[in-house]
């Protein structure tokens, strides 16, 4: 079983609370088992466990659904060795009880797959997770398509296909020449993460968002009146709609009160809308998306017993996901019945194909996807079918091909809303406001003529225009006069919709300038850069190692030769001779291991012990020192000393003025200087030691002065370059969306190696700092220890084989000592001499 990890805090927070979830609803969980035939002993009972919200009634339509549909199937293939267990439990729509009821479903019943009908991510990642866990499929209905949920292997979902949806709502806009719309969305993260794909589809087809509102639950009357009154008041004629129905109905009813219900408005439904909600009076003329479901006899039989069995009602009749259920219910028993010994129940579900209610049942990719959608137009009478929307890419309708049916729109008319062109709701005269100090006219180069027309080079100016072009916008460049600190530019262009529309030039993106304005994606490259001339020193080979490192090697050179000395020394010749002889062998031995040059033949083991530890060590030392020095002489790394060298940076910049206060600097010695030129001058003649500033002003320093200078660091502190725009506008995504591709095709790249002349000589990171004694403490100790233990054993050896004269040493030596101090005490006890002299003959005597 694979370790279970947990990918996010709020699933860490679920797991926390899971054991305590189970404890107080485990009661209450047992709310139905469904059994059929299955218990008896000629079948295999395939145990699978059914999580829905059974206070609602979608949740018990799809759980009657799925029973009804075992019953059915088992009825018409009573061959099958198999039976499909249901064990049933309530989430009450609770995504942690939900959770809670899996682990209770895995623990006491054992079940061998999931089937969960909530639609809400959350739940499905929960259960999903306890899937991975257990390598039990888990088969969500109705949950929303999310790249969060691509990770899990053991998930299968059975939806309509949101990207077939994207399009078609976007054929849609296309056929009726409307450029752009106003989406309304619930602001919940289930909603958000469903209309994404819509979203990125939009702009990727030209069709503008013109104005957006999210509603929540909680928003009252008067605010949706307010933001739909706002919406009107730009011209926001055609809405997109991704509601569920607490809030659509809120909402069609303020839009009937404002006179968005009327001619000349259109309102088009998502299907997860059109799928939460029925049509209300206040709907009349909306258009909505619906995934398509055949009708057929055995469709109609089923809904009629689904009906009986819930209930007689019009809010009775058979979802959508009550068709999936139903279909899953079928692929289950199929399924169960194909699981052998070489294959499990995932691996038959996703090889399954059958006709099934909704259409051809087959799983791809691990999604059971519903790619054709059927397009209704709501009235007073109910639903009428328009067309529709083919998973090929077209439309048609029963009476024409490629072509919906006539429409009738809000207001009972036939007539098409005319829309609002994107070109009326942005003015096609751009306003931008350029940067114009002319610092760097590589970058940002403005001038203003005697007739005061402005002409714009450099750059900025090319990726901007090369960005803007697509969208056939006039351009009226009109310069910034006010300096260089551009957190008042962003201030102007927020406070000053009716003059200026967007703002170009080598302007930084700043959390603090985006509460102004919005910034597309940068053009320029991420970070602040170090440059620094480029310098030789005669002394460089001493650079890659630390002093201690220097002399730390030498001296285990000094001791290896040492060691060997002592240990061949007694037995072999070439360590013998005079002492001038000997100690040049012990260095001459030392340091020959580093070339590997020694030519004295060793006779011992344990010499040849330390030797091949030491090599090993050696071996390591200059390979880490040769890649090192060529690092270093690659980069030609300067070290800094903040509180000594002079830094220079760009006058008046508060992005190098915060990096040179922050805590990798901290240099008290700051210049500011203000063009390349200066750049040049200052590190030529050394007023400065380096210089700190952004990387596209650093770029054309290098690019002018390739030979002369160098890019030692580079810190990716910084977003780079942007373009400004007024908040809420759409262009400045659409602008961002044009850069990148820009990039993709490397027409950027293409535009720098203009603007910089050269290719620029740099590196991004700082990879020759010098090898330090700490680095290499681990394999000193090694080597230290295996001399150690190199001596220890020679002193052993040595005391072995002269044990026994040392023994007769330390006796001889003792028993003299013995003599004198008899002497002595005879001395001190009888100082009389004549009895002093009897001492000395006793003791002697003795």
């Amino acid at each position: 079983m694979k370790r279970f990890g947990i990918q996010n805090a709020v699933l860490l927070v679920s797991f926390l609370f899971v054991v305590l979830l189970f404890t107080c609803f485990a009661s209450s969980q047992n709310d139905g088992v469904y059994e059929d035939s299955a218990s008896d002993y000629k079948w295999v009972r395939i145990r699978v466990g059914l999580v829905l919200d059974l206070d609602s009634l979608e949740g018990k339509m799809v759980g009657r659904s799925v029973t009804t549909a075992l019953s059915d199937f088992y009825a018409v293939t009573t061959d099958h060795k198999t039976r499909v267990s249901l064990s049933i439990r309530n989430s009450h729509g609770e995504p942690l009880l939900a959770l809670a009821s899996a682990v209770d479903l895995l623990q006491s019943e054992e079940v061998e797959a999931i089937i969960t009908a909530g639609d809400s991510i959350l739940e499905t990642k929960l259960l999903a997770e306890i899937g991975e866990k257990s390598k039990v499929p888990v088969i969500s209905i109705k949950s929303p398509v999310s790249s969060s949920l691509s990770r899990y292997n053991h998930l299968i979902q059975v939806t309509h296909d949101s990207s077939s949806e994207a399009k078609g709502i976007t054929a849609f806009i296309h056929g009726f020449d409307w450029n752009s719309v106003g989406l309304v969305y619930e602001d919940e993260d289930d909603w958000r993460d469903s209309m994404q794909q819509l979203v990125d589809h939009f702009y990727e087809n030209g069709v503008g968002i013109q104005s957006k509102a999210g509603f929540a639950v909680s928003s009252t009357q008067e605010m949706v009146m307010d933001r739909l009154g706002k919406m009107k008041d730009l011209g926001t004629s055609v809405f997109v709609v991704h509601l569920s129905e607490v809030i659509a109905t809120r909402l069609f009813e303020c839009a009937e009160r404002l006179g968005m219900m009327g001619e000349g408005f259109a309102w088009i439904l998502t299907a997860k809308s059109m799928t939460s909600f029925h049509g209300k009076e206040a709907m009349e003329g909306v258009v909505g998306f619906k995934t398509y479901i055949p009708m057929s006899r055995v469709l109609q039989n089923f809904t009629l017993r689904l009906r009986t069995s819930l209930g007689n009602g019009d809010d009775n009749r058979l979802s959508v996901s009550g068709v999936w259920a139903h279909d899953v219910a079928w692929a289950l028993a199929r399924s169960a019945e194909m699981v052998n010994a070489s294959s499990t129940l995932l691996e038959a579900i996703t090889e399954c194909r059958f006709k099934s209610l909704s259409g051809d049942f087959q799983v791809k990719d691990k999604k059971f996807l519903s790619d054709k959608f059927e397009i209704v137009n709501l009235l007073e009478s109910g639903e009428r079918r328009i067309g529709f929307w083919n998973g090929n890419g077209s439309f048609s309708s029963r009476r024409h091909f490629n072509k919906l049916e006539a429409i009738i729109w809000p207001g009972g008319s036939a007539q098409t809303p005319r829309g609002r062109a994107l070109g009326e709701s942005i003015r096609r005269k751009l306003r931008v406001l350029v940067t114009s100090s002319n610092r760097f006219p590589s970058l940002m180069d403005v001038e203003t003529s005697a007739i005061n027309v402005t002409t714009v080079k450099g750059f900025c100016i090319e990726v901007f225009q090369a960005a803007i072009a697509p969208f056939n916008y006039d351009l009226e460049f009109i310069p910034w006069r006010n300096g260089s600190n551009y957190d008042n530019l962003a201030i102007a262009l927020s406070t000053q919709k009716d003059k200026y529309d967007a703002a170009v030039g080598d302007i930084t993106i700043t959390a603090n300038r985006s509460k102004y304005v919005d910034f597309t994606m940068p053009f320029t490259d991420m970070g602040l850069g170090i440059v620094a001339p480029k310098e030789s020193s005669m002394w460089v080979f001493f650079h890659p190692l630390t002093r201690d490192l220097w002399i730390t090697s030498a001296a285990f050179f000094v001791l290896t030769g040492t060691i060997v000395w002592l240990i061949e020394r007694p037995d072999n010749k070439e360590f013998q001779g005079s002492w001038q002889k000997q100690i040049g062998v012990i260095f001459w031995f030392g340091f020959s291991t580093l070339v590997y040059a020694h030519r004295e033949k060793l006779q011992h083991n344990l010499s040849r012990f330390v030797v091949t530890v030491w090599i090993f060590a050696v071996l390591i030392l200059t390979t880490s020192y040769t890649a090192t020095l060529t690092s270093m002489m690659t980069v030609q790394q300067i070290r800094f000393n903040s509180n000594k060298d002079h830094v220079g940076h760009l006058s008046g910049s508060l992005i190098a003025n915060m990096s040179l206060t922050g805590p990798k600097f901290r240099s008290t010695n700051t210049k500011g200087l203000n063009t390349s030129k200066d750049y040049a001058q200052a590190l030529l003649d050394n007023t400065v030691s380096f210089v700190v500033d952004e990387l596209p002003y650093l770029k054309v320093l290098l690019g002018e002065n390739p030979e002369k200078f160098l890019m030692v660091k580079a810190h990716c502190n910084t977003i780079g370059f942007g373009f400004m725009f007024q908040k809420g506008g759409d262009l400045v995504h659409r602008v961002s969306m044009e850069i990148l591709k820009l990039r993709a095709s490397d027409k950027i790249s293409e535009m720098e190696k203009r603007s910089f002349e050269s290719k620029l000589p740099y590196t991004a990171d700082d990879t020759s700092n010098p090898l330090t004694l700490y680095m290499f403490r681990g394999l000193f100790m090694i080597t230290g220890v295996s001399s150690a233990l190199a001596l220890a054993l020679l002193l052993i050896i040595w005391l072995r084989d002269n044990w026994e004269d040392l023994m007769n040493s330390v006796n001889l030596f003792l028993s003299r000592r013995l003599v004198h101090f008899r002497i002595l005490c005879a001395t001190s006890i009888h100082p009389n001499p004549l009895d002093d002299e009897n001492a000395v003959q006793m003791a002697q005597r003795n």
